[in-house]
């Protein structure tokens, strides 16, 4: 049995306990915060990225400040961002390529969401299909039947192999019953969209918002989404159901921090994210360039990340990839 003055003492050192706890998760963050985006500047999720944390600082009393550090294929950053002090002021960015083609691999050392905490999905992209104006392609049916017409001459590129629109790139051949010449590009979207310009490129695939700088230009063009909900703000491209087809690809942005890192911190910044999600200023961006607002929570992210994975895995097993 403990002695009364030893109980005391006890009680007192807990609470003292759950008061620096508080105190502690009032005061976070207490110095600015570090967000690593695992692509080059210039792309989609960069851009996303940058937009929603500033947005989102307004709600903290520190900064939010973004650092691309990219390198294969996600992982240099990310894992930079695991091996970072679980308290909340470092965070990375995943993307497609973070959640499936690296786990897939298993290919970087020390890479794997279990060494990371999901906080929410911010927004979700279908694949699109882009062409470039030297192609002298305008719909969907006229790139069906120029591939048809002319096996392994149309060059449609993609990101490396077993991501996203790489795998959407087969499915596409097996579905349309066509043959592409399908090239790779690492890095971000903004080097097919150099390609594009220069009419290195007939086509590539990635989302409509990747490729909103050329597609506002009139040096390419969106002919079909891979997806069966229109696309509100590019209301001129066709889904690929209302053609007759059933096929939904895309990547997706999520917010992670190191394993660790404390649910008060955690609680923190899903609010602050939360709050600069809903804002009217992040909304009508993501509708100015055509990126779908598409929020879950901690408590729902690992779950979809589960079920994703099973999908895509199997998928990849049919494929042989």
């Amino acid at each position: 049995m403990f002695s009364k003055g030893l109980k005391n003492t006890l009680k007192l050192a807990l609470g003292a306990c759950i008061v620096g706890t508080s105190v502690a998760a009032a005061d976070f963050p207490t110095r600015d915060i570090r967000l690593i985006v695992p692509w080059p500047a210039g792309g989609g999720a960069d851009a996303i990225s940058r937009k929603i944390s500033n947005i989102a600082e307004q709600d903290l009393p520190k900064s939010i400040y973004v650092e691309n550090i990219a390198g294969a294929v996600t992982a240099t950053g990310l894992v930079q961002m695991t091996s970072a002090r679980p308290d909340g002021h470092t965070l990375g960015v995943l993307t497609y390529d973070s959640v499936i083609t690296l786990p897939r691999g298993q290919m970087v050392p020390g890479y794997g969401l279990e060494n990371m905490k999901l906080i929410a999905r911010i927004t979700s992209e279908a694949d699109a299909i882009v062409v470039s104006k030297h192609s002298g392609i305008n719909t969907f049916e006229e790139l069906v039947e120029k591939a048809k017409a002319n096996p392994g001459k149309v060059r449609v590129g993609v990101a490396p192999k077993g991501s996203g629109p790489y795998l959407s790139a087969y499915q596409l051949e097996s579905l349309l019953d066509v043959d592409f010449n399908v090239i790779t590009y690492a890095g971000s979207s903004s080097a097919e969209a150099e390609a594009l310009l220069s009419g290195e490129l007939d086509a590539a695939i990635s989302s409509l918002g990747d490729f909103s700088g050329i597609i506002e230009s009139g040096d390419a063009k969106g002919v079909i989404e891979l997806t069966s909900v229109q696309n509100m703000t590019y209301t001129d491209v066709p889904t690929i159901s209302s053609k007759g087809y059933d096929l939904q690809t895309g990547s997706f942005i999520v917010l992670a921090a190191p394993k660790g890192t404390p649910d008060e911190a955690v609680e923190v910044i899903e609010s602050a994210f939360k709050t600069a999600y809903d804002s009217e200023e992040f909304q009508s961006w993501l509708a100015q360039v055509g990126v779908t607002p598409d929020w879950l929570g901690s408590d729902e992210v690992n779950g979809w990340v589960d079920a994703l994975q099973e999908k895509t895995f199997s998928l990849m097993d049919d494929l042989n990839l």
